[in-house]
């Protein structure tokens, strides 16, 4: 119990700090572009009620879950082929390496002329920067299977389906979750910048129209529900990946009291 509080604390501490420093710096503020946060919580429930939340809120969860999941089955998929076979990698290094190079958000332009400005742009957006994180972690963790478990796999018969799903995925799977969770991150700043370019709802679509406006404190509410919704997801994520990835993590725990 004592040691669930003290980690509870340490998550709340920090926020707690940083709201009070903010809270502080911006009392009594006149300036018209950093209004005080007592005003921004004030203005927060007026801004984002149910409606809103249904018709900007929601849009852009449903946008950044097809594109992130469309980018993990691409990543996962190409880079298990890829990071299983050394020819394969010999020929598709360069062009991965050409590809992921260019910023996604410069895309943008180029995907609308495509998929024009409805939710697909968005969707493809999304899932065009996700993809390299997970694609990438996927062959470094497929290629780091140990080769003694391949060879005594390969022994027994295993080989096939069984085989990927038993010991090569599930092998790389630390590392490939490691690339989910950076795809995740991009995946929340491309949803906002595809919203801010071409869109009709959304979060960001939200957020400029309020600065367009000058309705600066609207403004900042957005920001903020950027920002829990960044922790909301990364808390689900950490959930999911403790429940996935118990074994490995149970395995760490039993290394590092035997040492």
């Amino acid at each position: 119990m004592r040691r669930l509080l003290l980690r509870l604390l340490f998550v709340v501490a920090l926020p707690a700090v940083l709201v009070a420093v903010w809270w502080a710096g911006s009392d009594g503020s006149t300036d018209p572009f950093w209004p005080p946060l007592r005003t921004i919580l004030k203005t927060f429930p007026d801004v984002w009620t149910g409606e809103r939340l249904r018709t900007d809120v929601v849009p852009s969860l449903l946008r950044l879950t097809a594109g992130f999941a469309a980018a993990a089955v691409a990543g996962i998929a190409l880079g298990t082929l890829i990071g299983s076979y050394r020819r394969v990698r010999a020929v598709c290094e360069p062009v991965l390496e050409f590809l992921r190079a260019v910023p996604p958000p410069v895309l943008v332009p180029v995907i609308m002329l495509f998929a024009g400005i409805g939710d697909t742009m968005k969707i493809v957006v999304i899932a065009s920067g996700c993809v390299w994180p997970i694609l990438l972690n996927t062959v470094e963790g497929v290629r780091a299977v140990d080769p003694v478990m391949l060879e005594t796999a390969r022994s027994y018969g295993i080989t096939g389906l069984a085989r990927l799903r038993n010991l090569v995925l599930r092998s790389a799977s630390p590392q490939i979750f490691a690339g989910l969770r950076q795809a995740l991150s991009i995946g929340i700043i491309l949803m906002v910048i595809s919203e801010m370019i071409a869109a009709s709802n959304g979060i960001g679509f939200t957020v400029v129209q309020f600065q367009r406006s000058f309705a600066v404190p609207d403004m900042w509410t957005g920001i903020l529900v950027l920002g829990l919704l960044g922790f909301l997801l990364s808390v689900v994520f950490q959930l999911v990946e403790r429940r996935v990835l118990g074994w490995y993590h149970g395995l760490r725990a039993s290394t590092r009291r035997s040492t």
